[in-house]
This record gives C-alpha cells, structure tokens and sequence, in this order.
C-alpha cells in the first residue's frame, strides 16, 4: 500500500484572463519511507500540489489518499501529517522547547510524554543546549532545526517540506540537505519536499516528480530523469550545465547536426528530430570528431567548461581540470554513440535509435 496516492488531482483559479489550471490532472503514488521531491520551476504548481496533499487547498477535482484513507475532504488536522514551511514560522515571544512541543500541548499531550519527546527530538537535532533561547537567538540553520523539531515531535508518519532550505546560504544548504536525509532513513517517515534546486532533488530523493505548467513531464528515480529524459524539457532541466540539444537535417550520407556538412550522426530518417548529449560525454580533440570552434571557456577549478560554436547551434563540452585553449582557437569534438539520444519534432524522448548507423560516425 502507497503511503500517499493523488488520483487525477486538478486546482484551478480564474482570473481576469480566464481560468488558470496551476495542477492539472495529477497522478503518483509515493511509497512509505521513502523521500519524494516535487521538482520544477517557479510557477510550475510544486507548492500547490503539496497544499492539496497537506489540505490547505480544496481539490477541484481527484481523490487524495495518505496511507489508503481517503483524505481529499478532510482538514489538516485529520490527515495524521506534520508540516514544514519555508518561513520555519516559529512563535518569536516562545523559547526553543515551547516552539517545538507547542502542537502537543495544544493536542492536550500528557506532561510526560511531552518531556520524553522532547528531549528525543532535542538529542537526534543537536539542540539540547539551545532549547531556552528564543528563534531570533538562532542562526538560520538552527531555526531549520527547531523548525524540523516541530514536526517530527508529532510522530506523523508522512512530513511535508516546502523549500525547507531556500533561506539558507550554500554551504548550510548542503549541510542541512544532508541532515534531513539521514533524520527521514532514521525516522522511517514519508517524506515530500517541494523544491526548484535540482541539486536538493538529485541528491536527496528516491523519486522525484517533475511538473511543469501543472503538468507531470517525468516522474523517475534521480538516474532515470539523468540517463533517460522523457523529453527536452526534462533533459534541459536536469543536468548542470543542461544536455545539449542541436537540430538534425538532412546530410551527406545520413543526418547532420543543422549547419554542419559531414560525418553523419544518425540514418537520414532522423532528419528534423532533435540530437541530445550531455557535456560530460563529449570529448574535445584535434584527430577526429565534427570541426568546431571555442566560443568561451570556464574555468571551475576541478573542470573546466568550454562553449564550442559546432555548425549553427553551440555545444557545451565538461573536461577535467585547466585546459589549453583560448577563444576562437579551433577544435573538434566526439562522443561514444551510446551517449546519444533522439527526440522527435515535438520534444518526447525516442525510445528506438538506429546504434549500427550510429556506430561508425567518428571512425
């Protein structure tokens, strides 16, 4: 049994330019104890999606189910989960402990069991010498802490998290990603993270959803959106520096990537379709490979990334460490026929590639 399970779940506004569809038609199920992010950019309905699984929002159509009980009509309080939100929204005038343990105490909790659960929550979060302070004594990351504090207290078996860490400097986001991940394995909870930090999504799912435009475009292990987009949305979004796209057209001997005129990439059928490669999977070399020349280059230290101009379209090439090239300084590059993917004219991924054709491009 799925631990949360959203059938065809649709929220729509209407607005003085007509009806705005922020979730339309959703459907996925998330297993029990497992981390699942709500992945996409601004404006794609990640939050609101998780507002309609946490019932601050009223379904316009589907069903919600949290642990095979129907919850689509039910309050927050009724759902048997715990929320995190963005702001932390913590009572300033109350100290550390009281923040924590305030929703037991408005549950009418026994002492005793307020007291043990208190300093469990205090003991796995490290802020058993931080419970007397007030929120504006904490730093940022300490607050997220009193802020997880509250909701793990509850011992709901489902925790939701919108953008837990956006108000957190990078070095604290890492350590906070990390943090959160070992307390939901620890604690065996559901968890559901709304983020737009592809970074959070990759590192810390088991499965991620990714929406655009209220729209599941791929719901996938963290491998599977990186190894297998289902389209070039997902295969422009996942991936920093993102997979190149280039346009294939028609060629000596095959399709060519548009404004090159050999080798041939793929069978002259894929004429029109869409070529994609990671940058990580292409090579730069002066023996073999398509003609193309370096347009910038950025050095990070650990690598190196260079923007080569290859026929109309710009390849974006990863390489390890500092490189010996300057701008406008000609090159070529290849890849391994197995780093290659096809996309059809209206962007879904091709399931089927023509490898033996593909084979011999750069012999």
């Amino acid at each position: 049994m799925s631990a949360i399970a959203a059938e065809n779940v649709s929220k729509h506004w209407t607005t003085a330019d007509g009806k705005v569809r922020a979730v339309d038609g959703l459907s996925f199920e998330f297993d029990e104890g497992t981390l699942n992010v709500l992945l996409g950019p601004s404006g794609c309905g990640k939050s609101t999606t998780l507002r309609l699984i946490a019932g601050l929002e009223r379904t316009d159509t589907g069903r919600i189910r949290i642990a095979g009980r129907d919850v689509t009509h039910l309050p927050p309080s009724q759902r048997s989960i715990a929320m995190v939100f963005q702001s932390y929204a913590l009572f300033p005038h109350l100290s550390v402990a009281e923040n924590i343990v305030f929703g037991l105490k408005v549950r009418k909790v026994q002492a005793a069991d307020v007291a043990a659960r208190l300093k469990k929550v205090a003991d796995l979060l490290g802020l058993q010498n931080l419970l007397d302070r007030k929120p504006s004594q904490l730093s940022g990351g300490q607050q997220q802490r009193v802020a997880l504090g509250r909701a793990i207290i509850a011992e709901a078996p489902v925790c939701l998290m919108d953008e837990p860490l956006s108000n957190l400097d990078a070095q604290l986001r890492q350590e906070m990603r990390a943090e959160i991940r070992n307390l939901q394995r620890q604690l065996g909870i559901t968890m559901v993270y709304v983020t737009h930090d592809q970074v959070e999504a990759m590192s810390m799912a088991d499965r991620v959803v990714l929406l655009d435009k209220g729209k599941i475009e791929q719901n996938a292990t963290p491998v599977d959106l990186y190894e297998c987009p289902a389209n070039t949305f997902v295969a422009r979004f996942i991936g920093t520096p993102p997979m190149n796209l280039m346009p294939l057209e028609v060629g000596a001997g095959g399709a060519v990537i548009a404004g090159t005129a050999e080798p041939a990439v793929a069978p002259v059928a894929c004429a029109g379709l869409t070529l994609g490669v990671r940058p990580e999977h292409v090579t730069l070399g002066f023996d073999r490979g398509l003609p193309a020349a370096v347009a910038a280059i950025e050095y990070l230290g650990a690598d190196t990334l260079v923007t080569c101009r290859l026929g109309a379209t710009t390849l974006a090439v990863r390489v390890p460490g500092s490189i010996g090239l300057s701008r406008g300084d000609p090159t070529r590059v290849y890849w391994a026929p197995g780093a290659q993917h096809l996309f059809d004219r209206d962007g879904v991924r091709r399931t089927e590639t023509a490898r033996p054709a593909i084979a011999t491009m750069f012999a």
